[in-house]
C-alpha cells in the first residue's frame, strides 16, 4: 500500500472531516470491525495478551497486536510490561477507553435487538 503525502488534499479534507463531525472522529478511534471487541472484552478489567487471543481465535495475531498498538496510540488503551520471569504484558483501559463502556453497551443491546427482528421477520411475503 502507498503512503499519502502528508500535504495531500486527501489527509487535508481529513483534518477538516475529523474536526468537525463527531461520529468520524469516534469512527476514527474505535472504527473496524475488530476495535469495538477488543475494548468489549477489556470492560471487564485488565486482560494480558493471551487473555485477548483467547477471547477472539478468529483475529490473526498480526491485527491483533496492530490494534492494540492503534487503541494505545489514540490513548484508549495502556500496554504494561511486567518484569517478571517470563514476561507478560497486560493491557487496561484509560479513562477515555472506560468512557466508551455505554456505547460499547448499547452497540450490543442494538445488535440483539436487531438480530431478533432478521429472526422475526420473513423473507420475502410474496412468494409464487
Amino acid at each position: 500500500m502507498t503512503k499519502i503525502k502528508e500535504t495531500s488534499t486527501f489527509n487535508a479534507n481529513k483534518e477538516i472531516v475529523l474536526s468537525e463531525c463527531p461520529v468520524t472522529y469516534v469512527m476514527s478511534k474505535i472504527g473496524g470491525h475488530w476495535k469495538p471487541i477488543i475494548l468489549y472484552h477489556l470492560l471487564a478489567g485488565s486482560k494480558r495478551y493471551s487473555e485477548i487471543k483467547r477471547a477472539m481465535p478468529h483475529i490473526t495475531e498480526k491485527m491483533l497486536i496492530q490494534h492494540l498498538k492503534q487503541l494505545e496510540s489514540d490513548k484508549l488503551l495502556t500496554r504494561e510490561a511486567k518484569p517478571v520471569v517470563p514476561p507478560y504484558v497486560t493491557y487496561t483501559l484509560t479513562e477515555s477507553g472506560k468512557e466508551l463502556e455505554t456505547i460499547i453497551n448499547e452497540m450490543a443491546k442494538w445488535a440483539f435487538r436487531d438480530m431478533q427482528r432478521q429472526v422475526t421477520q420473513p423473507v420475502c411475503e410474496n412468494m409464487n
